[in-house]
């Protein structure tokens, strides 16, 4: 071989390395998620599941977009579900880390706070448990949420109450987080609607943990069932101290959260029969194999069960992921385009109601099945849908702002 031929060879074989670089690129994705404080046990294993999907992502080559392949990367803050620092964290990672795509937000108070100004940013929000109707209500165009709001499984749950029999019903619930009296009033609409009787409505603040007084109040208006609402370390304090009164009406809620997250703070006998009543999150026996996939992958890689509202931000990634592909480029206006216009991606987790074939309505807006599962043996079994109309919501939510 002559001196010019093997020269050839050799600068090609040298630009070799460089190539494979320049065809392989990162992209990182903001995380903001409630990581330590009360939030944390929904906003912890948001950030695991996150983490586990891109993982997955990665390990099977990677996001192809265009003639580019992304692998992810994660850049995390805790926000602590606190509205100032969700705002703080959200600027950090715009303005500092550059970042166009924002990801997490379990909680609804400090969601609410970044999506209130993200409609002005140039990124894309993709909100997992936040269920506070404003956040997707107020239609901006590059925010995105896989968990459906409140009251669209607030009115399910009082249809519910009323076919099991119960007249007269205990209300017993947070009074300052809008997914949770969103979800409260559809449902004492609905519950009245079929002839119920609401005796008394008593409320909680975020910080209580005794809620003794407002259950023995309830206890002396005699209603035939009780409905308490709330995050899952507060509705397990009710649900014990119920227990501890001799409350022996049936129970129903709306919380999500594990057996393990309940069983920490009440017993076994203190739970048995209560219900939960929520838009079905991540069950395994409710929704098949690809769940007791994601399960079993959670479970190998964080030694931990996956919480009911972990897929939410696990299904985001591979959300963003098809839309990406789809957009066939990292312009947020193509992206946004293609998430418009998304199919459900194969791998999510969570049983998704298409409305007009695609996963997002026109505000952003996913819906997922309504169900009901109820404690038996220290586990959540599920036990019947709920009805759920993706379609008819979707239309009235297109009329409301807020």
């Amino acid at each position: 071989m002559n001196r010019l031929c093997m020269l050839a060879v050799t600068t090609a074989l040298a630009l070799l390395p460089q190539m494979a670089t320049a065809a392989e690129k990162t992209l990182t994705v903001g995380v903001s998620d409630a990581l330590s404080g009360g939030g944390a046990v929904y906003g912890e294993p948001q950030r695991r599941a996150i983490n586990l999907a891109i993982e997955q992502i990665n390990a099977g080559g990677g996001v192809h977009v265009g003639e580019d392949t992304y692998k992810l990367k994660t850049i995390e803050y805790d926000d602590k579900a606190d509205p100032t620092e969700a705002t703080n964290v959200a600027r950090k990672l715009i303005d500092r880390d550059g970042v166009k795509f924002l990801m997490g937000y379990c909680c609804s108070a400090s969601t609410g706070a970044v999506a209130s100004i993200i409609g002005r940013e140039d990124v894309i929000m993709l909100v997992g448990t936040a269920g506070a109707r404003a956040i997707t209500a107020a239609g901006n165009d590059n925010v995105f949420r896989t968990r459906p709001p409140g009251d669209y499984s607030g009115a399910a749950a009082g249809r519910f109450i009323a076919s099991k029999g119960v007249k007269r019903l205990g209300v017993l619930a947070t009074r300052d987080v809008a997914l949770f009296t969103q979800y409260r009033d559809a449902l004492i609409e609905a519950f009245e609607a079929e002839g119920g009787e609401v005796v008394a409505l008593e409320t909680f603040g975020g910080q209580d943990r005794d809620m003794s007084a407002q259950l023995t109040k309830l206890r002396g208006l005699e209603p035939d069932g009780y409905f308490i609402s709330g995050y899952v370390e507060q509705v397990a304090f009710a649900y014990r101290q119920a227990y501890e009164l001799g409350i022996t009406a049936p129970r129903y809620g709306f919380s999500g959260g594990s057996a393990e997250q309940f069983l920490s703070v009440a017993s076994s006998e203190a739970l048995e029969g209560v219900w939960d009543l929520i838009a079905i999150e991540f069950n395994a026996d409710a929704l098949g194999d690809t769940a007791k996939a994601y399960a079993k992958a959670y479970e190998e890689r964080w030694d931990a069960y996956p919480t009911p509202n972990s897929a939410f931000a696990y299904d985001q990634v591979y959300v963003l992921r098809d839309a990406l592909e789809a957009a066939g480029t990292v312009e947020l206006d193509d992206v946004k385009k293609a998430l418009r216009n998304l199919a459900v991606p194969e791998e999510t987790v969570l049983e998704y109601l298409p409305v007009d074939g695609k996963m997002f309505d026109p505000k952003g807006q996913a819906y997922i099945s309504n169900g009901a599962f109820q404690f038996h043996n220290d586990k959540w079994d599920f036990v019947t849908k709920l009805p759920s109309d993706s379609a008819a919501y979707s239309a009235y939510f297109q009329t409301i702002t807020k």
